[in-house]
């Protein structure tokens, strides 16, 4: 057995969509029309339609997948590049910092206010 990915749960598929593709600039390798998979092997899906299909029913509370309870990571060569060009499209959680072990990341919300962290590869951390 191995692991794959987690797929989180948005409430606008095409939004959502637009959003790693355009502002992310993730390649779509597949579009299922709810289910959407992306080149890096992350993917996203409809969050009713995923409900539906997982509990056989939908919730009826109209509230944010985003809970602060995941953080999804991604890496990028050129972290400040990222930011520059990700930071004028989101909520910010906080911008380029380093982080106690020795990265350079930022984070902030997706559209469903799923945090997201980008961090530079952990092959060129300086450990000090």
């Amino acid at each position: 057995m191995r692991f794959i990915n987690p797929i989180p749960f948005v409430s606008d598929i095409e939004r959502s969509k637009m959003f790693y593709r355009d502002v992310m600039e993730l390649k779509v390798l597949s579009d299922f029309g709810s289910f959407v998979l992306f080149e890096t092997g992350f993917a996203i899906h409809d969050g009713k339609v995923l409900e539906q299909t997982v509990w056989k029913t939908s919730a009826e509370i109209l509230e944010a997948y985003g809970r602060r309870n995941i953080l999804l990571y991604f890496e990028e060569d050129d972290v400040d590049s990222a930011f520059e060009r990700i930071a004028p499209h989101v909520e910010l959680i906080h911008p380029v910092e380093r982080q106690e072990w020795g990265q350079r990341v930022f984070r902030f919300h997706d559209p469903d206010g799923h945090a997201v962290e980008i961090g530079e590869p952990q092959s060129v951390v300086v450990n000090d």
